[in-house]
């Protein structure tokens, strides 16, 4: 499993969330006696990673295995499934008890849902006849630290589901999941949201705590000051371009999941052909954490001067008579060579995709789209892209920036490209064309767009972005400033007001309201408005917001809030809250229909 982040230096008492999380699996495991198989859904193992360790498990008595269709191979008479409440894994446990059953075996079966139970799911428990065999209870995880100001409510499909599916039942978990922090860290007073989704999430929020009041005591100052609720739908053009930070780029290309990434040991330096290795990647990594948020550019300068600086330090030590002390410090320096050596395995194999010409000319494409000057010229692109076969996604990706920041495209355009992707890539993908439209990610321009006066408005075009001493968030995209983290910065620095008639041309409604005691004093437009006992914490700490994703956040939004965080004028430290972690890769993929 990855290696466990250490939540020592979070801004809020993370710790105690994750120990809280731990108790609740030991006392389930608890009060099964005896020897037990845990068997785990894949997605949720992931999730667990970052939250307890297999040995602590292992010393209650338990057998971990992965559940999928194969019967569970184990001698223990006790079978523990913990699982998402998904359909198709229903089916799994069913055939399992069927087929124990056909086998003559006896055993006890508990199922617990994670993080709760659903009607459907037992539904088809009651029809593969097992449902009357099994003990059902719950398991409350809804939120998952994923680093000292990171948390995941662990929601993979949450922006698929709301835009297409219409399902909205991601939006009841978000607010369960904010409603229980604010159970361990007070009621939370301001809450500003942008966007159909959170709007909607704020408002059961208020349902929640009509329902099951969270008491904060009059003297006691909340924690958490305002929450910011943004819809992923308020900005798809953000994920849709390329991260240029070096964790953004580790996503784009190996893909993080759960602050780790697999891949071949040979990348690695290990001599063990075609064995996969898992390389955690979390803030316990000193090094990791000093350059995770930076261009990639600056990473590749960083760990060039370190290996050199280390090569120097290391002729001295072998041309000259040392001191103790300077012994000392040289041993302190080596224990970082694992780390150093590590990332420079990885910033070696990125360098083999950063300086294709084809990712080159793909950045090119991604900011002429962006500046929205064009059009003829990203056209072609596209068209030549589908007439190459290039990979689906990343064509639909591109397509994607290009209709949002187009408003759509002409219909002759629209028709021809939309028939030239059935052509080239087969008709099974109608289904997924059908999401990409009924979520309006690609669609007929009906009217004028409004991206070019919202990138004006909100400067996200900056010209001669200095990417190694950034000013300003642009140099995670080196010139482009995330749309999302302009809407932050400015709710955190003045307030919506001022912004008000931009962000009606966004996707979605506004909100911005006071909660608890709060709400009859007079309105705050902005955070800093409020008298300095809010803005900060008794004990002389910045006070916290908590900016929230719905629909997900990328690794290069990500830096660019720990940017604002690290900046002098800051008043506030920031904490992050998202239904899971994307990339334009995985949030397309997201869309694509699978037949069959």
């Amino acid at each position: 499993m990855a290696q466990i982040p250490n939540l020592d230096n979070a801004p809020l008492n993370l710790t105690f969330l994750r120990e809280q999380s731990q108790k609740e699996l030991i006392n389930i495991l608890k009060n099964i006696r005896g020897k037990k198989c845990l068997v785990i859904d894949q997605k949720l193992s992931g999730s667990l990673s970052v939250i307890i360790q297999t040995s602590l498990l292992k010393e209650h008595g338990v057998e971990l295995r992965h559940l999928s269709a194969e019967p569970i191979q184990t001698d223990a008479a006790k079978v523990v499934y913990l699982v998402r409440s998904q359909l198709n894994l229903m089916k799994f446990i069913s055939s399992h008890v069927n087929n124990d059953i056909s086998r003559g075996l006896q055993r006890e079966y508990y199922v617990y849902f994670v993080p709760r139970r659903a009607v459907s799911c037992e539904k088809i428990l009651e029809e593969e006849k097992v449902h009357h065999l099994l003990t059902i209870g719950e398991y409350p995880l809804y939120i998952v630290p994923l680093d000292e100001d990171v948390l995941s409510f662990e929601l993979d499909l949450a922006y698929k589901e709301y835009q297409v599916d219409g399902d909205t039942s991601s939006l009841w978990h978000i607010a369960k999941a904010i409603h229980k922090l604010e159970f361990s860290f007070g009621l939370i007073p301001n809450v500003r949201a942008k966007g159909k989704a959170s709007v909607c999430v704020a408002e059961i929020l208020n349902r929640l705590q009509a329902e099951e009041p969270v008491n904060s005591p009059d003297m006691v100052v909340p924690e958490i000051n305002t929450l910011i609720l943004i819809d992923r739908e308020v900005d798809m053009v953000t994920p849709m371009c390329s991260q240029l930070t070096y964790e953004g780029l580790l996503d784009e290309f190996l893909g993080i999941n759960n602050g780790s990434v697999e891949l071949d040991a040979s990348i690695m330096g290990l001599q063990q052909e075609g064995k996969k290795v898992k390389v955690p990647l979390n803030s316990s990594d000193k090094l990791f954490k000093e350059i995770r948020d930076l261009n990639f550019e600056v990473v590749v300068q960083i760990l060039r001067q370190k290996a050199t600086s280390m090569k120097q330090d290391y002729t001295e030590m072998t041309t000259t008579t040392q001191t103790v002390s300077e012994l000392k410090d040289f041993v302190k320096k080596l224990n970082s060579l694992p780390e150093m050596t590590r990332h420079i395995n990885l910033a070696q194999y990125l360098s083999t995709f950063t300086s294709k010409p084809s990712f080159l000319a793909q950045l090119d494409m991604e900011h002429t789209m962006v500046e929205a000057q064009s059009y003829d010229i990203c056209f072609e692109y596209i068209e030549e892209m589908i007439h190459k076969q290039e990979p689906l996604i990343n064509v639909l990706r591109l397509l994607i920036l290009f209709s949002i920041t187009n408003s759509g495209l002409p219909k002759k355009n629209f028709d021809y490209l939309r028939r030239e992707l059935l052509h080239s890539y087969g008709f099974e993908h109608v289904g997924t064309l059908n999401n990409l439209e009924k979520a309006g990610l690609l669609k007929k321009q009906e009217s004028k767009s409004n991206w070019p006066t919202v990138k004006r408005a909100l400067q996200l075009v900056v010209e001669d972005t200095d990417t190694a001493n950034p000013n300003d968030i642009s140099y995670v995209f080196s010139g482009y400033a995330p749309l999302s983290i302009r809407l932050v910065q400015h709710a955190v620095r003045s307030g919506w007001r001022p912004i008000e008639e931009i962000l009606k041309l966004l996707p979605g409604p506004h909100s911005d309201k006071k909660r608890g005691r709060f709400s009859s004093s007079p309105s705050l437009d902005t955070l800093q408005g409020a008298s300095a006992s809010m803005d900060k914490v008794a004990d002389g700490r910045r006070s916290l917001v908590l900016v929230v994703f719905v629909g997900g956040v990328t690794f290069a939004e990500i830096a660019a809030l720990r940017y604002l965080c690290s900046q002098e004028a800051m008043a506030y430290d920031l904490i992050i809250g998202t239904t899971n972690i994307v990339s334009g890769h995985s949030l397309t993929e997201s869309f694509v229909e699978k037949l069959g």
